[in-house]
């Protein structure tokens, strides 16, 4: 499985999660969020890392243009939308895209099942609550295309294999603090991942 490490806040933090091996890297533009970076301290950060890593930034109720802009700014390579869109939304879009599903039911996870989407524990903040969703939903569902996040941590990440996930998604559960990582959490995540 593929791993992303999210919310991301400093450059020390984005080299301990490349060196374990993440795939990429999130950095959360929204504003309410404890892992919240400025255009100016996100661009900072991925100015100095190294190529052949994915850097995913997060939105959530913003237009297009500020994907886009803020996107280029800072030189992100995919956008994550945190947020119900609909179609001629991501046609206005020039930035590579995630939709994310906030599942309340099973149901709910098979939304854009023809495309990449992350899928995420319903809870009335957006993202970073750690709240698990139901595993049990994903049972008989083609998975390739769902990076899972919600919840996981480098305890459980490794249960995840039989299910096919194209990737998962990781913030609270490899933390010392709020928006601070724990070195040693991230790089167990990632060996049970792989």
């Amino acid at each position: 499985m593929r791993t992303k490490i999210c919310g991301i806040t400093s450059y020390t933090d984005a080299m301990v999660a490349i060196s374990a091996g993440a795939d990429a890297l999130g950095f959360v533009f929204y504003e309410k969020s404890p892992r919240y970076v400025t255009t100016k301290q996100a661009k900072e950060i991925i100015s100095e890392l190294p190529p052949f890593v994915e850097k995913v930034a997060l939105f959530v109720n913003v237009t297009p243009q500020e994907v886009d802009t803020t996107c280029q700014e800072v030189g992100a390579t995919l956008a994550q939308l945190h947020f119900e869109v609909d179609k001629e939304y991501c046609t206005q879009l020039s930035t590579p895209h995630v939709k994310v599903i906030r599942a309340k039911s099973k149901e709910d996870i098979l939304n854009y099942e023809d495309e990449y989407r992350l899928v995420d524990a319903y809870c009335e903040a957006y993202g970073g609550a750690g709240k698990r969703i139901n595993i049990e939903w994903f049972e008989g569902v083609d998975c390739s295309k769902i990076i899972l996040a919600g919840g996981l941590d480098g305890s459980n990440v490794a249960s995840l294999k039989k299910y096919g996930f194209y990737g998962v998604d990781v913030s609270s559960g490899v933390e010392a603090s709020k928006g601070v990582k724990d070195a040693q959490k991230v790089k167990d995540f990632i060996a049970n991942a792989q």
